[in-house]
């Protein structure tokens, strides 16, 4: 009878030593991953998301326009009214205001020489929406690589430990060494994936401005060439 119950406990912590799984947590992860990479992808990282913040928030308040706006500024310049137009350029905060705004300075001036003041004074508005773009875009394809190298530099590492351990290396040894290798890798990835889709939604709403921005200015010189 003891024997019976002595196999039957026996097995039962044979099967619970079978069906433990070790866990880690995403901290734990990090930290196996090495400070010397984890850290620059960590403030590559924040970077990323405070790029992307400031300027979505910069983007979507220069997309805003009065409907009304170029209907004013239709009738100002019809009536004569040059100051009043400029007076409502100058009141009304965005990119579209401040582009019609070099287009009414120049009235009187060849139709030719409105249009390129205009459209310079538009490509001016166009780069302070894209300032820091450039350096998502940079963190977005720097990141992978940065894990990567962290990865390389952790195999390099861990086989460098099999050929100074010999035979005494333990499989679970090389287990988590990759693991700690691998770390980098997925932690660069991650990184360089937000950084990447962050970038293109700033570049589509970007667009979407621009676009905006040339109908404007199109809508502007045909007021210049509409009979009074």
């Amino acid at each position: 009878m003891n024997i019976a119950s002595d196999s039957l406990a026996s097995t039962l912590t044979e099967g619970a030593e079978i069906s433990h799984e070790e866990t880690i947590s995403v901290l734990e992860l990090i930290a196996n991953g090495g400070a010397f990479i984890m850290i620059p992808l960590g403030i590559l990282s924040i970077l990323a998301v405070y790029i992307f913040i400031e300027r979505f928030l910069a983007i979507r308040k220069a997309s805003k326009e009065d409907p009304n706006f170029m209907n004013q500024i239709r009738d100002n310049i019809h009536d004569g009214k040059i100051d009043a137009a400029q007076n409502l350029c100058a009141s009304t905060d965005g990119p579209f205001a401040r582009m019609i705004n070099k287009g009414i300075k120049r009235i009187g001036k060849p139709l030719a020489d409105i249009s390129a003041a205009i459209e310079n004074d538009g490509r001016l508005e166009v780069y302070k929406l894209e300032k820091n773009l450039a350096s998502l875009a940079t963190i977005s394809g720097a990141a992978p690589m940065i894990g990567f190298l962290g990865t390389v530099i952790g195999m390099i590492n861990t086989f460098h430990g099999m050929y100074t351990g010999g035979n005494g290396v333990q499989i679970d040894q090389l287990a988590g060494g990759i693991m700690q290798a691998m770390v980098t890798t997925a932690a660069g990835l991650v990184v360089g994936i937000v950084a990447y889709v962050g970038y293109n939604i700033l570049v589509a709403r970007v667009e979407s401005v621009v676009n905006k921005m040339e109908a404007r200015s199109i809508e502007f010189m045909d007021v210049l060439q509409e009979p009074s």
